[in-house]
Order: C-alpha cells, then sequence, then structure tokens
C-alpha cells in the first residue's frame, strides 16, 4: 500500500477528477468503447467521383480530419479546406462553453465571468505570443502530436481514440470552422497578466 495513499487501486486524484463521462456527452465521447479502424486514405480514395458522376455522399470526417492535419514542424500552417477566416468572437464563445469546448475544465484564461477555471493545464493569457496560429492550430487539432501522454482531448481526430460510444464514432469534437475561430481567440491574447 505504500505510495497509493487512499486512493485504492493505483487511480490518482487526476484521473478521478478527470472522469469527464460524467461531464457532458462530448467528453463521453472520447471515453466510451474503441471505434473501428478506418484508412483515410481508402475513404478518401472511395469518395473520389469522376466529373459525370451523380454527387456522392461527402467523405467521412476520419478521412477528411487525416487528411487535414498536414502538420508541418510543431504545428498546422494552413488551415482546413473550406473554413472561413476565425471569428475571435465566436472562439473565445467556444472556449468559455463547458458544453462544447470543455476547454476551462483544465486551462484559465481571460473570460472573468466564468467560474471555477481549470489549473491543470497551460494559462491561455498570453497564448497568442507563446505560439503561432499553426502552432495552436496543432495543440487544438490534435494535441497527442506533441505530447502522447497528453490529458488534452484531441479536438479534431478520430482515429486511434479509445473507449468512443457509437453515437459519437467518426465525428470530431470540434469543426474545422470551430478550431479556426478558437485559433483566432487565442491569437489576440498577447497579454500575461491576471
Amino acid at each position: 500500500m505504500a505510495g497509493r495513499g487512499r486512493w485504492r487501486g493505483g487511480r490518482s486524484a487526476i484521473a478521478l477528477f478527470l472522469n469527464l463521462a460524467t461531464l457532458s456527452p462530448i467528453a463521453a465521447a472520447l471515453h466510451a468503447a474503441p471505434a473501428a479502424p478506418a484508412s483515410a486514405a481508402s475513404a478518401l480514395a472511395s469518395a473520389a467521383v469522376s466529373p459525370s458522376a451523380a454527387p456522392t455522399e461527402p467523405p467521412p470526417v476520419a478521412a477528411v480530419s487525416a487528411a487535414v492535419l498536414a502538420v508541418t514542424g510543431d504545428g498546422i500552417p494552413q488551415p482546413s479546406p473550406g473554413a472561413a477566416p476565425g471569428d475571435a468572437a465566436r472562439g473565445r464563445a467556444i472556449v468559455a462553453n463547458r458544453q462544447v469546448g470543455l476547454c476551462l475544465l483544465c486551462h484559465t484564461g481571460p473570460i472573468p465571468e466564468e467560474r471555477f477555471q481549470g489549473n491543470l493545464a497551460t494559462d491561455l493569457r498570453g497564448a497568442g505570443q507563446r505560439w503561432t496560429a499553426a502552432q495552436l492550430r496543432l495543440r487544438i487539432a490534435d494535441a497527442s502530436r506533441i505530447n502522447p501522454d497528453t490529458i488534452m482531448p484531441s479536438y479534431y481526430k478520430t482515429e486511434g481514440l479509445n473507449r468512443v460510444a457509437a453515437a459519437h464514432q467518426n465525428k470530431t469534437i470540434l469543426t474545422a470552422q470551430q478550431i479556426e475561430d478558437v485559433v483566432a481567440w487565442l491569437q489576440t491574447l498577447k497579454d500575461t497578466t491576471p
């Protein structure tokens, strides 16, 4: 029992606190049954149509998200195809909304009207000074590419996740547009003073 404290079974207080499945349906999607692996390349290839062919369904999100994550260095330099330039006001609303982004569960930031902000992750103040738009885009889309042991969800990833509920398989947490909106807001955060 030495070194385990009162948390039996080796689970840490953080692991118990981060039982995200009880917080929202979005978080539950991250922690439900495993998704069947799909090849993004084969999904994209099967979605291709000739100019004379009738319109078909768009490729699965898994194929789109894998193709969009064109990582260069430590960032994703280009926004996702089809995403308009980000809107900082919408991005702030996504970060503040505890049912959409869940950002304030772990992060704190310059959103004074939101009480009980997290302290497990980086303070968002100064994010626009610390990281480029490309770096922020990757950290939001798939933080596990930077740190495989991160507790931050991959907001634009559909493959390689564990315990995803059937209703949420092949769906991203945020859309490409929402990611661009959050990046736009974070880029405005240059001041680091609380």
